[in-house]
């Protein structure tokens, strides 16, 4: 396989692992209308659903399979040959179909999931892939729990499943557990022990249950990754799953990096929005990159900064991720170069003296209240004049 060596593949499994948060559930229709909006972002691959969990997740991937052109078309199974069936019906509609399958890969899983032996998890996980591969060419392996899994028998799993047909293998931190360095060594790990590691994709999928989502993918990244399953938002099973904008954003900003993705950053703003509104699931408004608060600035000392020049205190354009401009919110701790700053804009061009007047009764006004409007602005410059 080649493939561009800089070049990080965007995984998105907001219709699938996001969409696994409770309440959250869509119907076929509004997950077609995200797809279509995932293609229009650039994102390479879309996991459509787990086909045999359910007949609204089978439909779902039959009709995202007809409604996308470019991105891969993914449907997740469990190793055993029913799931695989099944998911490969579901893709028979697919231009460019993908079956994940895979099974737990630590100790802990194992024992406690499986009641099995590690033989026997390596031999269901090749026969896996073997048997995915009767049915596509394009057949990704997860090896669940890999964050906590034994790194020797984690690169014999590798291993095997590339050497099976696998031509990606997804390294998941199922639980959230991994430091970054732990995560980033475990992946150069497999990375320069596994002989066939050349002929797959290595793919990170980290949780945030620590919140170390997004910076356990970065490191995986940085070892030898080039793929990453991410979500909208960062939505997902219990505290999410790492947020597409904040990795891409991260690349585009950290350019030593040296990786690149083929997504329409500029479309990030409006793809929250629409995950949010149609999932029913308010995003946090100091949520990096798409939260309400993430380009507003109220102390004083930054917003002076920030009206010098902008990249005092902005390292990301808004217009970069399609947001809305970037807002000087007037509170008691604002100074005068920001209120000068709104009333200009409302056409009061004070004097110095007369604004340090207005300045005080601000302060007053400010706290009293949360926010100052237009309206409060306006009748404090009508009563000085008076």
């Amino acid at each position: 396989m080649i493939h561009d060596p800089n070049k990080v593949y965007i995984f998105d499994t907001t219709l699938r692992d996001g969409e696994q948060v409770p309440g959250c559930q869509l119907d076929t229709n509004q997950k077609v209308e995200i797809a279509k909006s995932l293609e229009l972002l650039g994102v390479d691959v879309i996991e459509a659903g787990f086909p045999v969990s359910s007949p609204g997740d089978f439909n779902s991937v039959i009709e995202l399979s007809k409604a996308v052109t470019n991105p891969i078309i993914c449907a997740l199974t469990r190793a055993n040959k029913n799931d695989i069936d099944v998911a490969a019906d579901a893709l028979r509609y697919a231009k460019r179909p993908r079956i994940h399958t895979g099974i737990g890969s630590s100790d802990f899983h194992i024992k406690h999931k499986f009641n099995s032996t590690r033989e026997e998890i390596l031999e269901r996980a090749v026969e896996a892939v073997r048997y995915s591969k009767k049915f596509v060419e394009d057949v990704e392996f997860y090896a669940e729990d890999a964050g906590r899994a034994d790194i020797e028998f984690l690169a014999k799993m590798v291993e095997a499943v590339i050497a099976a047909g696998a031509t990606v293998v997804n390294i998941p931190d199922t639980n959230g557990y991994c430091l970054p360095d732990q995560y980033g060594s475990k992946i150069l790990f497999l990375k320069e022990n596994v002989k066939n590691i050349d002929k797959a994709i290595i793919s990170v999928h980290c949780h945030n249950d620590l919140g170390l989502a997004t910076a356990n993918s970065i490191a995986g990244l940085q070892n030898g990754a080039r793929q990453v399953e991410c979500t909208i938002n960062g939505i997902g099973e219990r505290a999410g799953n790492t947020s597409m904008e904040e990795v891409v954003m991260i690349l585009k900003t950290h350019k030593i990096l040296g990786l690149n993705t083929q997504i329409d950053a500029t479309r990030f703003y409006e793809m929250s929005h629409m995950v949010r509104n149609q999932m029913n699931m308010p995003v946090q408004p100091n949520k990096a990159i798409v939260g309400g608060n993430a380009f507003s600035h109220s102390s004083g000392i930054h917003q002076d900064g920030f009206l010098k020049n902008r990249e005092n205190y902005e390292i990301i354009k808004p217009e970069d991720v399609g947001f809305p401009d970037a807002t000087i919110v007037l509170t008691a701790r604002s100074g005068r170069h920001a209120l000068k700053h709104h009333l200009d804009r409302l056409g009061h061009k004070l004097e110095k003296d007369h604004l340090d007047i207005v300045y005080k009764q601000f302060l007053v006004l400010a706290d009293s209240k949360q926010g100052i409007n237009d309206y409060d602005l306006n009748q404090l410059v009508a009563l000085h004049l008076a």
